[in-house]
């Protein structure tokens, strides 16, 4: 099992170093991680987009370009829907959001006919190395999926789990957050959790996964918390995966554990052909960096696995 991020970046090397496609790559921060992700020897980069401000860039960074490829394409719904294409046509194996927004990105990614489009729900999937946490903690879906119904979580936990379990959890424990344990009608989160967990329980629709919920946080994530509260379930106090019930809890969770608590993030787009690193924009070329650590490890397990 990968308890930290320096285990995830051990894991993800390959003797023969796989392709990363950089969409709108004219960005500091992006080629500062494309430096560390060669560097570690985790991967080689085409990097599409404005060539004259990639060189400007590359040579802040102190990126050697000779060791990369560089794809000219000013527009940037263009150099989004030629990185998508390139891992479509096998020139490249995963694909990288630059400095872009992520609705652009996304359109690429859902094109008809050169995009990604995997047949499910897409959903965003953040990894959190916390330092009072002895593993690494899967959140989801802080980024993406504003309101999701019950049908639409389920997917969403299905997406979390291949991240779960590319990260080498045999059975991961999957807690779906409310702001309370207990079914309340008037809270429908609370309803939706229920749900997901029955799910689990009556056809194992998320084996090899352990579904449970209502959970409040605390709960979640802390035995003590869980002693105290008389909650006897094997997922209480021992999450590895948290499902939020909507994308402001998750975004302000994920940017709560990154702020006040330091934590290093990963994030990854799940559901399509292939997984998608994907981070804000104001990351840090760290974080960027597992990200694209991270993609390559789903990307190598799911090939295993077909």
């Amino acid at each position: 099992m990968i308890t930290n991020f320096k285990e995830l970046i051990t894991a993800a090397k390959r003797e023969q170093l796989p392709t990363l496609a950089v969409a709108v790559a004219q960005d500091l921060k992006i080629l500062k991680a494309v430096k560390l992700a060669s560097e570690l020897g985790l991967a080689r980069a085409v990097l599409v987009g404005n060539k004259a401000e990639i060189e400007a860039f590359a040579k802040e960074a102190e990126l050697d370009l000779s060791e990369h490829q560089i794809v000219d394409v000013a527009d940037k719904a263009e150099a989004c829907l030629t990185a998508v294409k390139l891992v479509r046509e096998g020139k490249a194996d995963v694909p990288m959001k630059g400095l872009v927004e992520t609705s652009v990105m996304l359109r690429a990614v859902l094109n008809k006919e050169h995009g990604l489009r995997g047949g499910k729900l897409l959903s965003h999937v953040g990894v959190l190395e916390v330092s009072d946490l002895d593993r690494l903690l899967v959140l989801s879906d802080s980024a993406m999926n504003i309101a999701p119904n019950v049908d639409d979580k389920a997917v969403i936990i299905e997406n979390s789990l291949e991240v779960a379990l590319a990260l080498g959890l045999a059975e991961p424990k999957i807690a779906v957050l409310s702001a309370s344990e207990s079914v309340n009608e008037k809270m429908p989160s609370t309803v939706d959790a229920a749900r997901l967990a029955a799910m689990n329980k009556e056809d194992g629709r998320f084996k090899p996964a352990i579904v449970s919920g209502p959970f409040a946080l605390d709960n979640a994530v802390s035995k003590e918390a869980a002693r105290i509260k008389g909650i006897d379930d094997p997922v209480a106090g021992q999450a590895d995966v948290l499902i939020v019930p909507n994308i402001e809890a998750g975004n302000l969770l994920n940017k709560s554990l990154e702020y006040f608590a330091h934590a290093e993030k990963a994030g990854v787009i799940m559901g399509a052909l292939a997984p998608i690193v994907l981070t804000s924009r104001a990351s840090s070329e760290y974080s960027k960096m597992h990200s694209i650590a991270l993609a390559l490890l789903i990307h190598e397990t799911s090939s295993k696995e077909k």
